[in-house]
């Protein structure tokens, strides 16, 4: 830390000045920089991993309050049990519904919409739907379900 006194000799070499007039010497010590900025990257490689999420989901809430309301109305696609795909309350072909929500997307500012499905739709149908909304060029797509479904704390063992 402290500022030696150094002198170069006539062979360009540095060498202890024993009288005469001192110079400080006009070198910094990084050492302690370095040995800081060590323990800095350290420390961020070790908490990063740790402020983010694993698997990034929106969970419901029990006791949630309404969401806030956008200036536009919510885009809602519906999957009724027989199979028929409503773009709000007007029936959609399955072939034309990703020109359907790209146009559709092209007029809206937000990139949400709610997904109803009926709870007797096969799983197949619902991933084709969502396939054809992410295509169309929505990619916040936030499923829709009623409360009241079955508690995943209770004791399925019957014990």
């Amino acid at each position: 830390m402290g500022a030696g006194v150094m002198q170069k000799d006539a062979g360009g070499q540095r060498r202890r000045r024993r009288g005469g007039r001192a110079r400080p010497m006009a070198e910094i010590n990084v050492t302690p920089f370095v040995d800081v900025m060590l323990v800095l990257l350290i420390i961020f490689m070790v908490a990063a991993p740790l402020m983010t999420v694993g698997v990034p989901v929106e969970l419901p809430k029990t006791a949630a309050g309404a969401l806030p309301s956008d200036a536009e109305e919510p885009l809602t696609v519906t999957i009724a049990a027989d199979g028929r795909v409503m773009i709000q309350t007007t029936e959609t072909d399955i072939g034309e519904l990703v020109t359907k929500l790209q146009a559709i997307a092209s007029e809206r500012a937000s990139t949400r919409v709610y997904l109803r499905a009926d709870g007797s739709v096969a799983y197949e149908q619902v991933v084709q739907v969502m396939g054809a909304l992410n295509a169309g060029g929505f990619s916040d797509i936030g499923l829709v379900t009623d409360t009241g479904g079955p508690e995943l704390n209770a004791d399925l063992t019957g014990n």
